[in-house]
């Protein structure tokens, strides 16, 4: 019972620490902009940079990057602790999905968020460190390429996904792919108004 109670508590606190919308805090306090009603209405780093660089440009790029870093730290947070606790794989891989679900659908802001990517591959970076870095490698590569944040977001994606099946067939101490599964399905449908615009070829360039 001591056990489910201290996995119940870090589950709520992965949802919970994830859901802390870093870049509307960020904006509404230094540059004194609702992101939520700017832009594309994201709270991510990209709609940050986007935003807040119409008044700006070297404060925007501050609040982007603190905004990446934070969203990415935050997905972190939890899993760490859970590694010192000595958990095992399977709540590890719980504390990743419910990281990207809290930042997603953030109890702070009625169940609305970002985006994921950050969180996201924040959660696989610790989780998965070598497909991580190989994904991290080719979302930065997209970007510079496309200059299109969340077309080279999903690119990554798609690459940590094949780099995760190549170097780990069968993922440790769960067996399964399902949590980057649910992870990457999550992120994909939260890219959704991104994906029809890219298709009439309407998505903006950062």
């Amino acid at each position: 019972m001591e056990l489910l109670n201290q996995n119940l508590m870090l589950y709520l606190c992965a949802y919970l620490i994830a859901g802390i919308p870093f870049g509307y805090l960020l904006a509404k306090k230094f540059a004194g902009v609702d992101i939520k009603n700017a832009g594309s209405g994201n709270i991510g780093a990209t709609n940050v940079l986007r935003v807040v660089k119409a008044q700006d440009p070297s404060l925007a790029k501050k609040l982007g990057a603190a905004t990446l870093f934070l969203d990415a730290i935050k997905g972190i947070v939890m899993i760490v602790v859970g590694m010192m606790l000595g958990v095992p794989e399977s709540v590890l891989w719980t504390l990743a999905v419910l990281s990207v679900i809290g930042h997603c659908f953030s109890a702070f802001l009625f169940f609305e968020g970002g985006k994921g990517v950050a969180t996201g591959f924040g959660v696989f970076l610790i989780m998965m460190p070598i497909p991580a870095l190989i994904a991290i490698g080719v979302w930065l590569g997209a970007s510079k390429g496309l200059k299109i944040s969340s077309l080279s977001s999903l690119i990554g994606l798609i690459a940590f996904i094949i780099a995760s099946y190549l170097l780990y067939p069968e993922v440790e101490g769960i067996g399964s792919h399902a949590p980057i599964w649910i992870i990457a399905i999550i992120i994909f449908y939260k890219h959704t108004p991104n994906i029809v615009r890219l298709f009439n070829k309407e998505e903006g360039r950062v």
